[in-house]
């Protein structure tokens, strides 16, 4: 029997904040540092909430992809009292060319995911992120050729927790549920989404200030392995 792993990318795999951090220090540092009085931790701290608002609503549907990528840096900008469209077009223009290039994974991901491939998994990617960055990603990060599939929310038009993108993508692995694991790091998209679709599921919880945690769950990927025997067996 081929038994079949459906990872989430962001915050599972790729090292989401880390690398987004990176970008927007290069970003800060070319066009904010050297005109305005503002620290880059203010800065960032305030991107990150105004980011997850803006990234809430699109996942409900309830703003368009480019208005996410433009607003969240103009929002941003007028907390701290600067209107200045060139600004919020450098950042929103450069944090999407440079953000994919980082390749910051979570410790031990690559050789586990050797190791998986060794005993014959079968490995796919469900993500919500933008397609044109989420192969850059997969590329640079090394990650691409562990994977048979990826699955981007934008060519089924769905995003997770809907369970119509867990279907898509079991399809398109030709996989069955019973041999099925979704693993991931969101709670409601990866976990909720998952289970809801017939998925069994792995929750991984990096962060210990998480607030909601599944009764299946591991901290680092060292444990990755035995938690899918455990599954599977």
């Amino acid at each position: 029997m081929e038994y079949h792993l459906f990872f989430d990318l962001d915050r599972t795999l790729w090292d989401f904040n880390q690398n987004s951090k990176c970008a927007l220090k290069i970003l800060f540092k070319n066009y904010v540092k050297i005109n305005y009085n503002i620290s880059f931790d203010s800065f960032y701290k305030c991107y990150v909430r105004i980011n997850e608002s803006f990234w809430d609503k699109y996942r409900k549907n309830q703003i368009e992809k480019s208005d996410l990528r433009v607003n969240r840096f103009r929002d941003t900008f007028l907390e701290f009292g600067i209107d200045d469209d060139i600004l919020v077009n450098q950042f929103s223009d450069g944090y999407v060319e440079l953000s994919p290039y980082q390749t910051i994974l979570f410790p031990n991901v690559i050789n586990v995911l050797k190791e998986l491939k060794s005993l014959n998994y079968k490995m796919h990617i469900i993500t919500n992120g933008f397609e044109e960055v989420q192969y850059i990603k997969l590329k640079n990060s090394g990650l691409i050729d562990f994977f048979q599939t990826v699955v981007c929310s934008e060519e089924i038009n769905s995003l997770k927790p809907s369970p119509k993108i867990f279907n898509h993508a079991l399809k398109k692995a030709n996989a069955d549920l019973n041999n099925s694991v979704m693993i991931g790091d969101d709670y409601v998209a990866d976990i909720i989404g998952a289970e809801k679709s017939g998925f069994k599921v792995l929750h991984f919880v990096p962060d210990k200030g998480t607030q909601i945690i599944h009764q299946n769950n591991f901290k680092d990927f060292s444990e990755l392995i035995s938690k899918i025997n455990k599954i599977f067996n």
